[in-house]
């Protein structure tokens, strides 16, 4: 997606960049103080001294980003939010330098970022998918021809062998990447009579008629259990109830402490309630591979 930012907003951009670069660096005891009194004590000055000597970090990280359509000013905010929340975390006891823990922090949320707003799309979700985003073009352009439309298929496993993935993902990754959005509204050409992509679309609803089969079938089926299920007792019916017709079954146990006997009693006592069910349903249902009933 297209991202300009205003004259206005650029100028404002230079002016903040300026100021932070002029922020003093911090000493390694100085740091390490600044971090202990936030810490311990909520020093909000004491924050505000160290995140504002390394926004300077969170600019260089920008920058390596830029390359991606997004606004310099967009990166950065989101490279602050990297640092606040690097702030939030950072243990001073560990002996770290500060700088050392952010970097971490700013990268993965600037990355977060441009993952989210680089397409309408979501291109990457798993960590496989984010490494090849954020480094097929770089090793792309070290390995390939600069003129080759695509990758080869050696080019695909050179790739997939560097950053340890499937040679597939590179495959898809390259045709994300390549690709723009597009809008459904376009049109799909000067002579289709108005026609738009999204008419291509297909439509994987039930018709009217498969629905109205599929709601009729789903009541009589309805019926069919009821009626069958009125000839167990309170016992089986419950466990019935409990080990077959829940989203998340009750185990043995569960049942077993419940009702005061043992796993293995209910177990029994669940069988015997499924033959009493397969019975009943064979008087009204004679297939029930037919009527759905069974898998």
């Amino acid at each position: 997606m297209a991202h300009v930012d205003t004259p206005e907003i650029q100028a404002g951009n230079r002016r903040f960049i300026k100021t932070a670069m002029k922020a003093p660096l911090l000493a390694a005891d100085h740091e390490l103080d600044l971090a202990r009194r936030w810490r311990e004590h909520n020093d909000e000055a004491a924050l505000h001294e160290l995140t504002e000597a390394y926004m300077r970090l969170v600019i260089s990280m920008a920058t390596r980003f830029r390359n991606y359509g997004l606004p310099m000013g967009d990166l950065i905010q989101e490279g602050n939010i990297g640092l606040m929340q690097a702030a939030a975390r950072f243990e001073p006891e560990r002996e770290l330098r500060f700088s050392t823990y952010a970097s971490w922090w700013i990268r993965s949320a600037i990355q977060d970022y441009v993952l989210r707003n680089w397409s309408i799309v979501r291109t990457g979700t798993t960590t496989a998918q984010k490494s090849l985003f954020f480094n097929l073009r770089r090793l792309r352009a070290k390995i390939d021809n600069p003129g080759a439309t695509h990758l080869t298929q050696d080019k695909r496993i050179e790739i997939a062998k560097q950053l340890n993935v499937k040679a597939i993902d590179v495959e898809h990754m390259e045709g994300r990447m390549a690709a723009g959005d597009r809008s459904l509204n376009a049109p799909l050409g000067d002579d289709d009579g108005g026609s738009e992509w999204q008419d291509l679309l297909p439509d994987e609803a039930p018709r009217p008629d498969e629905w109205i089969e599929q709601s009729h079938t789903h009541d009589k089926r309805k019926q069919w259990i009821a009626r069958a299920m009125a000839g167990l007792n309170d016992r089986e019916s419950m466990i019935i109830r409990e080990r077959r017709l829940t989203e998340e079954s009750v185990t043995l146990e569960s049942l077993g402490r419940k009702l005061g006997i043992s796993k293995e009693r209910v177990r029994q006592i669940e069988h015997a309630a499924l033959t009493k069910l397969k019975k009943a349903l064979l008087v009204d249902v004679p297939d029930p591979l037919d009527a759905g009933l069974v898998a």
